[in-house]
């Protein structure tokens, strides 16, 4: 099943809004040594667009939905690669360190509805049989923008510190251009509710995914040294498990399971209990690089899962909120993550992670009767016959 040229000037338009978020880290922290000579300004500037853009989500996804989806996220682009370039001209004319945190709080609440924004528009985009393949290869194409994102900056910051920034606000202006533009229609919100209670366990996958893979992201520097290598090492934990998340969506775009959905996901999150066992286990390098890699072979599916589950469930008028929340709830488990990374003892940060993923799994182990009931609420033909066939 070939995806359209429709569904590819999406995916090009939302790998340019996330790229900004996955070069901020470094282009901070570079911005911050250059003009103060330490890194901290940056973390701080990080940490705070983190929290803006979790604290924003839910707000800019309500927004949207208002508005409608196409015309707002046009908005809202153009929006945060103005503040970008405000941020730049800013950081040229040196100006005190408390102001350029301040400055990253509007971009960042714009950032963390991006991704409810353009998931929303992926509906009109491709149809409902190809919504898991197409899902499940912007899952993949992810992965390479959290690669990419360093990358760039690297590459901009030899021309200057603050090129990466100026490189940031661009991506957000390209991004703008390329939203769908049949889409931008005006679009009142339906009066439905969210429906968090069929929606929880759902929500709740996407926190495990979060929490679990903050343990092996954030963690690779003391993950290799607790088995006595070198920092040198750490790159490869990181390319073990993208590489294996890459391999497991494109073997579900490839072929997608007959069996029901939440059985999948029981399956998925199975190998996310084991792998992170086996990584709390410190089993050697053996056991480090198989959990990482069955973690990894199990995101891509699971992420797939749970989104296009999430939009059979959410009525359309409130799609952009209810993928935001997605988005917070996601981000909250990786914050929470990366937090225990910094309070507890190592063995004990992918336990947690394993925990949060049995938990999952036992919620999706619950009757499904209210959910059934919301997945054919107000939807077509099309979604119910989907539903029903377990895709």
């Amino acid at each position: 099943m070939v995806l359209p040229r429709t569904y590819w000037r999406w995916s090009a338009g939302t790998q340019l809004a996330r790229l900004p978020a996955t070069m901020a880290p470094l282009a901070f922290t570079l911005l911050a040594t250059a003009i103060t000579g330490s890194y901290r300004l940056g973390g701080v500037m990080m940490a705070v667009f983190v929290a803006a853009e979790l604290a924003g989500a839910v707000p800019a996804g309500r927004l949207l939905d208002r508005i409608g989806p196409a015309r707002g996220l046009m908005a809202l682009l153009a929006c945060a690669g103005l503040m970008f370039g405000g941020l730049t001209i800013a950081a040229t004319a040196h100006l005190p360190g408390p102001v350029l945190p301040a400055l990253v709080v509007v971009p960042g609440a714009i950032a963390g509805g991006l991704s409810g924004g353009f998931r929303t528009l992926l509906a009109g985009t491709v149809s409902d049989a190809q919504l898991p393949r197409a899902v499940a290869v912007d899952a993949m194409i992810l992965e390479g923008v959290l690669i990419a994102g360093p990358l760039v900056v690297s590459l901009g910051s030899l021309a200057g510190s603050l090129v990466p920034l100026a490189m940031m606000a661009l991506a957000y202006l390209l991004s703008a251009a390329l939203v769908p533009q049949a889409q931008a229609e005006f679009r009142l919100p339906h009066k439905e509710k969210l429906p968090i209670a069929a929606a929880a366990p759902w929500l709740a996958c996407q926190f495990a995914i979060g929490h679990l893979l903050s343990t092996i992201e954030v963690a690779p520097l003391p993950l290799v040294q607790r088995l006595g290598a070198g920092p040198e090492l750490a790159g490869f934990v990181i390319a073990v498990l993208s590489g294996a998340s890459i391999l497991g969506g494109g073997l579900y775009a490839w072929r997608t399971p007959s069996f029901a959905p939440r059985r999948q996901a029981r399956v998925l999150l199975a190998g996310f209990i084991t792998g992170g066992s086996i990584v709390a286990a410190n089993l050697d390098w053996a056991g480090l690089f198989t959990g990482a890699a069955l973690i990894g072979v199990c995101t891509g599916p699971l992420v797939t899962i749970a989104s296009v589950r999430l939009q059979r469930l959410l009525p359309e008028g409130r799609r952009a909120e209810g993928f935001s929340l997605s988005f917070a709830i996601q981000g909250t488990g990786f914050a929470i993550g990366s937090l225990t990374l910094g309070l507890l003892p190592l063995q004990l940060v992918p336990a947690l992670g394993v925990v949060s993923s049995a938990a999952a799994c036992a919620m999706l182990a619950l009757p499904i009767s209210r959910e059934g009931q919301h997945d054919r609420r107000g939807r077509g033909t099309g979604d119910v016959r989907l539903a029903e066939s377990g895709h």
